[in-house]
């Protein structure tokens, strides 16, 4: 871009170039390098967001539900084939004693992996966070938003239950939303079909 310029400029002061042709010249070749510093801004933009996206989904526990761990001498580690993939389908929840849970004792219990609970609201499974069609393949920013703002999927759908923290990601604001969802869908896919919430009636009589 500098040498064709440069090249311009030449021409002009050797008299080889009409003025206004040269002006013109200089106006579209430095429209040209504008366009593409915006371009290399937006990649940038992008980036950055996905970086701040990483940062914020550590910063609010994302994986201490939402990652499969191994267990380890060392106790358990993120599974990190399975980044944010939710509560693996494969595997079977164990069953909770009766009377081992109540109101006035101890009220909640999960799995070694902290990926299912159980409490008074029922069972939960922690959701795939990943871009699959079994996650939030198919979902746009404005729906992860919604989801966020309101504590139901999408705005409108069923209720996020215990132990998703919805209220403190609702705190946030958009931009940092839009960003924790751009990292989301940077992730590698996950094909894992979490269980569906079962309600604390149907817990009971397991």
């Amino acid at each position: 871009m500098v040498v064709a310029l440069s090249r311009v400029m030449r021409n002009l002061l050797r008299g080889n170039i009409n003025p206004l042709v040269a002006f013109a010249a200089a106006w579209a070749l430095g429209a040209c390098s504008s366009r593409s510093a915006s371009g290399d801004i937006a990649v940038g933009s992008s980036a950055a967001a996905i970086d701040r996206g990483r940062a914020l989904v550590i910063f609010g526990g994302c994986h201490d539900c939402h990652t499969p761990k191994l267990m380890t001498s060392a106790g358990p580690i993120l599974d990190s084939t399975r980044l944010l993939s939710g509560s693996p389908a494969r595997e079977r929840i164990p069953t909770v004693g009766q009377g081992v849970l109540a109101a006035n004792g101890w009220s909640i219990a999960t799995t070694a992996d902290m990926t299912a609970w159980t409490g008074p609201w029922g069972e939960t499974f922690a959701a795939n966070l990943t871009p699959d069609a079994t996650g939030l393949a198919g979902w746009t920013a404005d729906q992860f938003i919604q989801t966020m703002r309101t504590g139901r999927r999408s705005g409108t759908g069923r209720a996020l239950l215990p132990p998703m923290p919805w209220q403190n990601m609702a705190a946030l604001s958009d931009d940092d939303l839009r960003s924790l969802f751009a990292y989301l869908q940077s992730l590698k896919p996950v094909s894992n079909t979490v269980p569906p919430a079962r309600a604390a009636a149907t817990t009971a009589r397991r």
